[in-house]
């Protein structure tokens, strides 16, 4: 929440302190987030073996970002939903339906981009 008393500067170091304890609540509490940071991790990995490009190195990152986002936003609408109605409800799971899809088109894309990124690598082995 906004404290009208804080200065720009103060209130942009509250902002960051926030959003620093979510992205920790979801790394600590989060079983989805905590397998996305796992296999980033093992890309991480991956890149440094395979000795990945600039260009790869960015566009790596950039799925990565993009799986952790979708993941994020849509734990944020199951606990706002589950927090609005508890109880089962239609509507609620068609909404939560429609959120975890979010990451499922974005851990599909992340796949192609390591696809491109990592078969003709592989194939170089062997």
């Amino acid at each position: 929440m906004k404290n009208p008393n804080d200065s720009f500067i103060k209130g942009r170091i509250r902002s960051l302190k926030f959003a620093f304890k979510g992205a920790w609540l979801l790394i600590t509490t989060e079983d989805s987030i905590m397998v996305q940071i796992f296999v980033a991790v093992i890309a991480t990995v991956l890149g440094f073996y395979f000795q990945i490009s600039n260009i790869e190195w960015m566009i790596q990152l950039l799925a990565i970002g993009l799986v952790l986002v979708a993941e994020s936003l849509n734990t944020a609408v199951e606990k706002v939903a589950d927090f609005v109605h508890p109880d089962f409800h239609i509507k609620i799971g068609f909404i939560k339906d429609i959120a975890a899809g979010a990451p499922t088109f974005a851990a599909v894309i992340s796949l192609i981009i390591a696809g491109i990124i990592y078969i003709p690598k592989i194939n170089l082995l062997f």
